[in-house]
């Protein structure tokens, strides 16, 4: 798996994915909350399949070797 979700896009999946589960456990989602597992999980894997499928990459470049 390469990874395609970058540095702010990760962060913001992470706080996203934990907001959503928050207000599932404590909040009115009730079990909606559980939606957030998917921001969550592909924000700390760093790969999104969707991203995959439409050829989109938040990753910086990889640094050139001199």
């Amino acid at each position: 798996m390469t990874r395609n979700v970058g540095g702010i896009d990760k962060g913001l999946r992470i706080a996203a994915g934990l907001l959503l589960i928050a207000l599932g456990l404590f909040g009115p989602l009730g079990w909606w909350g559980a939606i957030g597992l998917v921001p969550l999980v592909t924000g700390l894997v760093g790969n999104c399949p969707v991203y995959s499928l439409i050829g989109v990459n938040t990753c910086p470049l990889p640094a050139r070797k001199a």
